[in-house]
């Protein structure tokens, strides 16, 4: 883009696949819709309207009609980089950061965050550990990339899944910290007494914990369950996905925010979730489906086996999840409230 076009930047300093990468991937081309705004970083799909670093020096311009520019980060690299850019460079440029961590944060993190011009938190717990003002903007989701599929085991069958069998899903990073381990624990107690159901396990393991997928894997086999419990690796097409499942599980140990109980559920998959991150929030428990206590595996797994023998509750919880999903979580609305806080931030210059 040409930078005087741009009003707000973007950044995405990560270039694995991330929730955060998530997030300014849906949001993007909706907010480019009514304002100019460009991602500046790697990871990201060619078609988002882009600022090159190589045109960073063109920054010292203003943009067209407004007295400055926004640099929305979401990590603390990013927010340093504005710091940089604002205070080092002297651009016109203001910061905006959002917030989805739920733990005390470093002095170093708390330096950059007192430096910012606003700030947004994904959820009321998020807020609740910023020691300044903050606006809560809970994340959206696309209900148009995310939605039920007209014909489930065609939807099933696309995939090279069984179109006879059930499906029941745990998708993100496999990792210690997202739970897999604790899903498929429970798969492990509960496939055997199901034979209708199997379990799909979607997301990459970086380097650092491929030890940890090898040995669930392992631990799979010996169960004699490779054929029931398949990993299938981490994909960009992951609403296609969504539509295989019966149902899915959010295992996380902790969270920030987490989209993937919006992305079922916007898929009318019900969901059964631990009380972390901003889950208690996203899913009404006994609703569109469950939120056990974290520091209770087996109230997970009895959760998760309670609803696989429970056909009327997946059919009401998973009919719930859409209607929920669409009245309260439309990408539409948060694009609309972050729009405010930059309006505002332009308007108290």
């Amino acid at each position: 883009m040409n930078p005087r076009d741009i009003d707000v930047i973007a950044p995405n300093f990560k270039r694995r696949l991330s929730g955060v990468t998530s997030t300014i991937i849906q949001l993007v081309p909706l907010q480019a819709k009514s304002l100019g705004i460009a991602v500046l970083g790697p990871g990201l799909p060619a078609d988002l309207p882009r600022l090159r670093f190589r045109q960073l020096p063109r920054l010292w311009t203003r943009p067209n009609g407004r007295p400055f520019r926004l640099f929305h980060a979401r990590r603390n690299v990013e927010m340093l980089f504005g710091v940089v850019l604002r205070d080092a460079l002297r651009m016109p440029l203001r910061l905006v950061f959002t917030s989805a961590s739920q733990r005390r944060h470093t002095g170093w993190t708390r330096f950059l965050i007192r430096r910012m011009d606003a700030v947004i938190a994904t959820s009321g717990k998020t807020a609740a550990y910023l020691q300044g003002p903050a606006t809560t903007i809970r994340h959206g989701i696309d209900t148009d990339r995310f939605s039920p599929p007209a014909d489930p085991a065609a939807a099933k069958a696309a995939l090279g899944l069984d179109p006879a069998m059930r499906y029941v899903g745990c998708f993100g990073r496999v990792r210690h910290q997202k739970g897999t381990d604790l899903f498929v624990d429970a798969m492990i107690r509960l496939l055997p007494a199901h034979p209708g159901w199997s379990a799909l396990v979607a997301g990459r393991a970086t380097a650092e914990h491929l030890g940890f997928e090898a040995d669930l894997k392992a631990r799979v086999a010996r169960a004699g369950l490779s054929d029931r419990i398949l990993f299938v690796g981490e994909h960009r097409d992951i609403d296609r996905w969504y539509k295989a499942l019966s149902l899915f599980v959010a295992p996380q140990r902790w969270e920030g925010f987490g989209l993937t109980p919006l992305e079922a559920m916007a898929s009318g998959v019900p969901v059964i979730a631990r009380d972390v991150g901003a889950f208690s929030e996203l899913v009404p428990d006994g609703v569109t489906g469950r939120i056990v206590a974290p520091g209770d595996p087996d109230a997970m797994t009895d959760a998760i086996g309670g609803v696989l023998a429970n056909e009327r509750f997946l059919a009401d919880a998973g009919a719930a999840a859409l209607v929920h999903v669409r009245a309260a979580f439309p990408l539409s609305r948060e694009v609309e409230e972050l729009r405010a806080v930059y309006e505002r931030v332009w308007r108290e210059a």
